[in-house]
């Protein structure tokens, strides 16, 4: 004699949400034009060197050289790109990389009596 017990499918375990999601997300929305406003200076200073713009806010110091606002404005836009994959639903940690498929019961075997 074959018994065969089936349960109902209950809910899929989902991965719970990663803690301050928005907090990340909106720190990536504000991080966002202060790197678009680094560049800028990057650019103004560059072209200031070259003689097409007119002089540059910072005459000397640190802040004076085109490369230090340059990777200024890189290392925010890495952080934004971080910070945005860290809080979006779709985040590597999350995403397997195979669909989930529906389970199917085997065949059933019946014993010939």
């Amino acid at each position: 004699m074959l018994v065969r017990i089936r349960l109902p499918h209950g809910p899929q375990i989902r991965p719970s949400r990663r803690k301050n999601q928005r907090v990340a997300l909106a720190f990536a929305a504000l991080l966002t034009p202060a790197a678009f406003a680094a560049f800028v200076l990057a650019l103004w200073r560059l072209g200031a060197d070259l003689g097409y713009l007119g002089a540059f806010a910072f005459q000397d110091g640190l802040l004076s050289r085109w490369q230090v606002w340059f990777a200024i404005a890189l290392a925010v836009q890495l952080a934004v790109i971080y910070l945005t994959r860290y809080g979006s639903n779709e985040s590597p940690a999350h995403v397997s990389a195979e669909p989930r498929r529906a389970h199917t019961p085997p065949p059933s075997s019946r014993r010939a009596s």
